[in-house]
């Protein structure tokens, strides 16, 4: 009994520190969103330049896409070519999206 109660403790644990710092990675991405220009050709819910962005999200979502493999997806897109970010960047701006 005491090893399942220790076990619990920790996956509750392990839980918690995963779910903060996804929330953490969408604020980072959130704000290099912003401050690269990314909001000049998107919005969140209507169409510019480029798509909508919630779209995307519901279908990355669908998908079950992690944030680095939507940052890469993004980032692979021919409209972002000239955009100069770090992989960790690419990857905040995944886990923002996912989490529209």
């Amino acid at each position: 009994m005491k090893h399942r109660l220790i076990t619990a403790a920790l996956a509750a644990g392990v839980l918690s520190i995963s779910g903060t710092a996804l929330a953490q990675d969408a604020a980072k991405g959130e704000a290099a969103a912003k401050a690269n220009g990314c909001l000049g050709c998107h919005t969140v819910d209507k169409k510019k330049v480029g798509p909508a962005l919630k779209p995307l999200a519901a279908a990355y979502n669908k998908d079950g896409l992690k944030a680095d493999a939507v940052g890469a997806k993004v980032k692979a897109s021919g409209a972002h070519s000239d955009v100069k970010l770090s992989d960790d960047d690419w990857k905040n701006i995944g886990a923002w999206l996912l989490k529209l």
